[in-house]
């Protein structure tokens, strides 16, 4: 069946990066555009961004761009997300999607805070 595993969160200090990958697997990963998104308690999961199959389009949520980059790598069935300059407002959970299926990964714990 499908699985997505994210990781790569974690506590950073305000100004500082960080990179989440996506190990998906159980479809055909380069047949699929892939999104990440992302959910502080009490809210519904807001998008982040999205990129297509081979990559050839992208397009990110509010605000984004230019800070958070989605890439992926196909030889190796994983989505990425750099994060620069974040921001306390960037805490929240972030997971992957791919189009095309329900399926969610259990995320990744991502703390800005000084």
């Amino acid at each position: 069946q499908v699985q997505l595993v994210e990781s790569g969160g974690g506590l950073v200090q305000p100004g500082g990066s960080l990179r989440l990958a996506c190990v998906g697997s159980g479809f055909t990963f380069n047949w699929h555009a892939m999104r990440w998104y992302r959910q502080v308690p009490g809210k519904e999961r807001a998008f982040v961004a999205r990129i297509s199959s081979h990559g050839e389009e992208i397009d990110y949520g509010d605000s984004l761009e230019g800070r958070f980059i989605i890439s992926r790598d196909n030889a190796k069935n994983t989505l990425y997300l750099q994060m620069n300059n974040l921001k306390p407002e960037d805490t929240a959970v972030y997971y992957c999607k791919a189009d095309d299926y329900p399926t969610w990964g259990k995320g990744t714990q991502v703390t800005v805070s000084s």
